[in-house]
C-alpha cells in the first residue's frame, strides 16, 4: 500500500534536521503579540509617567533645574525714611556694598592658566577691608558655593578701593561688589529710645523702627540669572528681574528743637544729681496727645547700638569679671538691655507726690472739699493701728486743702482720701487710665502694679492717696495729668502724624484719640489753679517757676522701699520727679521729668527734677509761639542787656544806658567812650546794674576777684558783688530779687577769679526746702 501526503493533516511541529525544533507560524504570532503588547505597556507607562512629570510635577522639577541653572539676588526694597513733625530726617539709608568672591570660578582660572589667585585676592582683600588674609583663604576654599561674602556694609571710599583692586589685578569674574543699603541716623543718639534701630537683616528691632516695620520695610524684589556649570553668567534671555517696592516715611509727633531741648536737661540733671538708674522726660502736647519729646539718659548711638555707652561700661569694667567669662557676658547682656530701655514707656516706679494731682481731682469732682476748711497736720496720721508721718515731721499746723496740696502734705491727703473711699477710688484710678495701657504706639509698654480691687483695704488707700506702695510707668502719669490740663479728657498718646509714599503722598493720618472724660473742665481749672500758685507762691513746686509764664506743676519724691529691703545695705533709695503743664490759664504743653535714684545732693523732686522743668519750659514754649506775659513784678525785675555805646559821646552814652534803667560810672576824662564793661549783649538784672564806661586816655580797666556766693541769697549775694562793682545775672529762682528763700548753688566765673569791674556774674539759685 502507498503512502501519501496529499489530504492528510499538516502536523503542527515539524522536526528540522539535525534535530533542531522549529516553530510554527501560529508560535510566532502568538510570541510577536505578546511581545508587542508589553512594549505598548512600557511605551504606555513611559507616556504616564511624562505626563504626571509635565503636570502634577511640573513645578518640582521645573524648580529644580532652574536651582541647578540660576542664581538669585535679592533686590532689597529702600526702607522708608523716619522724619520729625516738621520734615527734619530722623532716620535714612545710605549706600553700602556686598564684598563677595566666586570660589568655583577662582578655582577653574587657577586650573586653567596656573596662577594662584586665592592668595592675590586674600592679600588684597585682606589689605583694604576689616578681615583678615586667613578669612579670605578659608572662603575661596568653598568651591561648592558660586559665591561667598567677604564684608558687608562697606562704605563707597572703600568700595572704590576694592573696584580699583579688581581691575588692577583683571579679577573681574572672580571678585564682585554689590550695592546695598544701611540705615542710618543723621542725629546718632538723638531720640535713640524711640526711634530703635534696625538689625543686620534691615529688618526693625527696636522703637518706632519695630513698631512700624511693616510699613517702612516695603517688599523685596530678585535679580534672577541663569549660570552655567563654570558660575559664569548666561545670555540676558535666561535673565529676569522681579521689582523691589520701596517702604512708606512715617512723619512723627517728635519735633527736634524740643527733643534736643529735653535731653539735655536730662543729661544735666542726671550729672549734676548722679543718677543711679537713668533719668526720663517726656513733654506733649495736651491738646492732642502728640508726643514732641521722649528721652532716656544715659543714650546710645543709633548707628552703633551695640557697644554700650560710657556709664554701661564703667560698670562692666568695674564687675570684676574676666572678658568672656559667663558672668561678663550675661552682666554685657543686661547691661544692653538696659541701654536700650525705653524708661518713659517700659518701666514703671512710685509716682509719689505728683500723684496728689490725681486724689485732689477725686476730692473736687466728688465735692468733698469745703471751702475754707482747714484741717491739721501733727507731722503724722493714725490709720487703723498704723501710723504714717509726713515728710514734714514737726508738722504743717493748720491748712486747707489746696495749700495741703501745694505744701504737699500727706496727712491731709490721707484724710481727704478717706472721704473718697476705697470703691470710688479705685474707680477714678481706672478711669485715669492707671490700669491699662495707654496705647502708645511703640513695643514693650509696662503695665501697673496696682492692689486687687477685693483686697484693697484702708491702710492702701492711705498709702496711695500720696502716691506711694504701687508703680505706674512715666507715660500713665504724664497722660493722667495731660487730662488734668485738658478740661478732664483722657487721650492715647501717640508719636505717628502721618504714613507717606515715596512720592510724598499722605496714606494715613494719625489725630486725637479720645478715651474719655475722667473729669469735669471746672474741675481741671480749679486744679490748674492750686497748682500753679503752689510755683509762683510758697508752694513745693517753687523750683518750676518760669517768669512770664504761668506754671501749674507738683513735685514727688517717693522711696523705694523694694529696693532698700533687696538691698538691705542701709541706705535710702528713691524717684525724684516733677510733673507740670503750661500755661495755667490755657495750657499747651505737659513735662515729666524724672530722675531715679539719684545720690548727690538734696534728695527731693524739687530740687532734682522741677528746676530743669522748668528750663525745659522756658525754651519749648516760646520756641512753640506761646508769648509771655510779664506780671508788673517780674517786668519790674526783669533782666536788661547791655547795649554797644562804644564810639558815643560820653553824654550820649550816658542818656542812652540811664534810660534803659542801667547806672553808669565814667572812667576817665575824654569825651567819647572808647571801651564799656560789660560788653554789649550780655544780659544783667536792672537792680543795681552798672555799666563802667571808658574815654580816650584812660588806663586799663581795673580787676577785682569775684567773692564766694554759694548758700547767699539773691539780694546778698547782689549786694556783695554790687560793692566790687560786679553784676549779677540771676538763674533758677522765681521772683528774682524778692527775697524767695532761694540760695545760690552755682556761680560762674567761680569764686576767686580776676575779671575787669563791670563784669556779669551768672549765678544759679534753688530752693531747698523738702516740701514733696
Amino acid at each position: 500500500m502507498k503512502s501519501s501526503t496529499s489530504g492528510q493533516n499538516t502536523p503542527d511541529h515539524q522536526q528540522a534536521p539535525f534535530g533542531i525544533f522549529r516553530p510554527t507560524d501560529t508560535q510566532n504570532v502568538k510570541r510577536g503579540t505578546l511581545v508587542g503588547i508589553v512594549i505598548f505597556l512600557l511605551f504606555a507607562l513611559l507616556l504616564v509617567r511624562i505626563l504626571l512629570l509635565q503636570t502634577l510635577g511640573f513645578e518640582k522639577y521645573q524648580n529644580k533645574v532652574i536651582n541647578q541653572l540660576t542664581t538669585e539676588a535679592e533686590v532689597v526694597a529702600e526702607r522708608g525714611k523716619i522724619h520729625d513733625r516738621n520734615g527734619v530726617v530722623l532716620a535714612t539709608n545710605i549706600t553700602t556694598y556686598r564684598v563677595f568672591i566666586a570660589p568655583r570660578t577662582i578655582e577653574a582660572c587657577a586650573a586653567e592658566d596656573g596662577k594662584d589667585y586665592a592668595e592675590k585676592i586674600a592679600t588684597g582683600l585682606s589689605d583694604i577691608l576689616d578681615t583678615t588674609y586667613e578669612n579670605v583663604m578659608k572662603q575661596t576654599t568653598y568651591t561648592k558655593y558660586l559665591d561667598r561674602t567677604i564684608a558687608r556694609n562697606v562704605d563707597e571710599d572703600t568700595a572704590a578701593l576694592v573696584e580699583a583692586f579688581i581691575d588692577e589685578e583683571g579679577l573681574n569674574d572672580m571678585v564682585f561688589l554689590q550695592a546695598g543699603s544701611q540705615r542710618y541716623y543723621p542725629y546718632g543718639t538723638l531720640a535713640c529710645h524711640v526711634l530703635g534701630f534696625t538689625g543686620s537683616d534691615g529688618a526693625g528691632q527696636y522703637g518706632l523702627e519695630l513698631q512700624y516695620n511693616s510699613v517702612l520695610a516695603g517688599t523685596n524684589g530678585k535679580y534672577i540669572t541663569a549660570r552655567d556649570s563654570h558660575g559664569n553668567e548666561m545670555p540676558y534671555e535666561y535673565q529676569s528681574y522681579i521689582e523691589a517696592r520701596d517702604g512708606h516715611a512715617i512723619i512723627t509727633t517728635l519735633d527736634v528743637k524740643v527733643q534736643s531741648v529735653l535731653e539735655e536737661q536730662l543729661r544735666t540733671t542726671y550729672i549734676e544729681s548722679g543718677g543711679a538708674n537713668r533719668a526720663s522726660g517726656i513733654v506733649v502736647n495736651v491738646k492732642t496727645a502728640e508726643v514732641l519729646a521722649m528721652a532716656t539718659y544715659p543714650n546710645f548711638d543709633l548707628n552703633d547700638p551695640r557697644t554700650l555707652n560710657e556709664d554701661c561700661q564703667a560698670v562692666l569694667d568695674s564687675s570684676g569679671y574676666a572678658e568672656g567669662t559667663e558672668e561678663y557676658l550675661k552682666l554685657k547682656q543686661e547691661l544692653q538691655l538696659m541701654t536700650w530701655s525705653n524708661k518713659a514707656v517700659t518701666e514703671v516706679y512710685m509716682p509719689g507726690s505728683t500723684f496728689k494731682i490725681v486724689t485732689a481731682s477725686m476730692a473736687y469732682e466728688e465735692n468733698l472739699v469745703v471751702e475754707n476748711e482747714h484741717f491739721n497736720c501733727p507731722g503724722y496720721h493714725i490709720v487703723g493701728k498704723t501710723r504714717i508721718r509726713c515728710h514734714k515731721t514737726t508738722g504743717h499746723g493748720s491748712l486747707t486743702f489746696a495749700e495741703g496740696l501745694q505744701q504737699s502734705c500727706n496727712p491731709i491727703l490721707m484724710m481727704m482720701g478717706a472721704r473718697i473711699g476705697q470703691e470710688a477710688f479705685y474707680e477714678y484710678f481706672r478711669s485715669f487710665g492707671y490700669l491699662e495701657k495707654t496705647g502708645i504706639d511703640l513695643p514693650g509698654e509696662g503695665i501697673s502694679i496696682f492692689y486687687q480691687e477685693d483686697h484693697f483695704s484702708t491702710l492702701d488707700l492711705a498709702t496711695s492717696s500720696f502716691g506711694q506702695n504701687f508703680k505706674i510707668s512715666p507715660i500713665q502719669q504724664i497722660m493722667a495729668v495731660t487730662a488734668v490740663a485738658n478740661g478732664g479728657y483722657l487721650m492715647t498718646p501717640h508719636l505717628v502724624k502721618e504714613v507717606q509714599d515715596e512720592k510724598g503722598n499722605t496714606i494715613t493720618t494719625y489725630g486725637e484719640d479720645v478715651k474719655r472724660q475722667v473729669i469735669s473742665g471746672e474741675t481741671a481749672e480749679k486744679l490748674a489753679e492750686i497748682l500753679e500758685e503752689g510755683v509762683s507762691g510758697g508752694g513745693g513746686a517753687k523750683n518750676a517757676y518760669v517768669a512770664g509764664y504761668r506754671v501749674a506743676a507738683k513735685t514727688g519724691t517717693s522711696e523705694k522701699i523694694d529696693k532698700k529691703n533687696e538691698m538691705d545695705d542701709g541706705k535710702d533709695y528713691y524717684v525724684c520727679s516733677c510733673v507740670g503743664f503750661a500755661p495755667a490759664d490755657d495750657p499747651e504743653i505737659a513735662v515729666l521729668i524724672l530722675v531715679d535714684e539719684p545720690t548727690k545732693g538734696v534728695l527731693y523732686g524739687s530740687y532734682v527734677a522741677a528746676p530743669y522743668l522748668a528750663n525745659v519750659m522756658e525754651q519749648v514754649l516760646p520756641y512753640l509761639g506761646v508769648e509771655a506775659v510779664y506780671s508788673d513784678k517780674e517786668l519790674a525785675n526783669m533782666a536788661v542787656e547791655t547795649p554797644y555805646i562804644t564810639g558815643w559821646s560820653v553824654n550820649a552814652a550816658r542818656k542812652y544806658a540811664e534810660e534803659k534803667g542801667i547806672e553808669v560810672e565814667i572812667m576817665g576824662e575824654g569825651t567819647l567812650v572808647r571801651d564799656q564793661s560789660p560788653a554789649a549783649g550780655v544780659k544783667m538784672e536792672k537792680s543795681r546794674a552798672k555799666m563802667i564806661l571808658y574815654t580816650e586816655g584812660n588806663q586799663s580797666p581795673a580787676l577785682v576777684t569775684v567773692p564766694d556766693l554759694l548758700g547767699k541769697t539773691a539780694v546778698a549775694a547782689n549786694e556783695t558783688l554790687a560793692n566790687r562793682n560786679l553784676n549779677i545775672r540771676i538763674e533758677g529762682t522765681n521772683n528774682y530779687l524778692s527775697g524767695t528763700g532761694a540760695v545760690a548753688i552755682e556761680q560762674s566765673p567761680a569764686a576767686g577769679t580776676q575779671v575787669e569791674e563791670g563784669t556779669v556774674i551768672t549765678v544759679t539759685f534753688r530752693n531747698k526746702d523738702e516740701s514733696d
